[in-house]
């Protein structure tokens, strides 16, 4: 059954003017964007097909080019306004952790790092440089791979907070494994950076391991 013939509370784009986008689920946030579906589907149909495909927005989000367009109904054309959404998305949190003090909006740093983060399937290591009001003045991915205390070079790391006159930084690194518990190695890692970091002045504010849609905070924890 097309959309149209859905009774007319239930059509997504009549729901959103009536009820706001937040009582939408995520399969009928995506049927807007796509529009359309294809034949014998709808587009909540279609959008339902991609969440089972991707697991998740953030998997569509992070889908390579390849892999959604190789979903019936989806081309070019769709993976371009994807890449597009998934961008501005990330601009608007940057500005909104730019303006803000982080300690006081963390949700915003949470939901940044998990549009970051959640859909990549290597571990990278992602710092948040900080001014003395706690506000993000810039962000790096710093390291790549499996992330230990050898490979993520506290020496590198005080270089780029001097670089960018930091008072304080957040971390976070991923787990492509989808379990956001920190390892051992995690807790030793925070441990060398925030000695490290404390030489020259600079606080660590947080680390977050980000799993999906889910973001760990070492502070929250009590591991800093």
């Amino acid at each position: 059954m097309a959309i149209t013939d859905w009774p007319e509370g239930e059509r997504p784009r009549e729901k959103l003017l009536s009820q706001g986008p937040q009582a939408l689920s995520d399969a009928e946030l995506l049927a807007i964007f796509l529009r359309v579906g294809v034949v014998g589907k709808s587009a909540v149909d279609l959008a339902r097909d991609l969440l089972t495909e991707f697991g998740s927005l953030n998997g569509i989000f992070n889908a390579g080019r390849d892999a959604l367009t190789a979903v019936n109904g989806m081309g070019d054309s769709k993976y371009v306004q994807v890449q597009a959404i998934f961008e501005m998305a990330r601009r608007a949190l940057t500005e909104q952790m730019r303006q803000r003090d982080a300690l006081t909006s963390p949700q915003q740093v949470r939901d940044y790092l998990c549009l970051k983060l959640g859909g990549m399937t290597r571990e990278v290591f992602v710092v948040l440089f900080l001014d003395a009001q706690n506000r993000v003045t810039a962000q790096e991915e710093l390291f790549a791979g499996t992330l230990t205390q050898t490979s993520v070079y506290p020496r590198e790391v005080v270089k780029r907070a001097l670089h960018h006159n930091a008072a304080a930084m957040i971390f976070a690194h991923n787990h492509p494994s989808g379990v956001a518990e920190p390892s051992r190695a995690d807790e030793l890692l925070t441990k060398a950076l925030k000695e490290a970091l404390g030489l020259v002045d600079v606080r660590v504010l947080d680390h977050f391991v980000i799993a999906g849609n889910v973001a760990l905070s070492f502070a929250e924890r009590g591991l800093l």
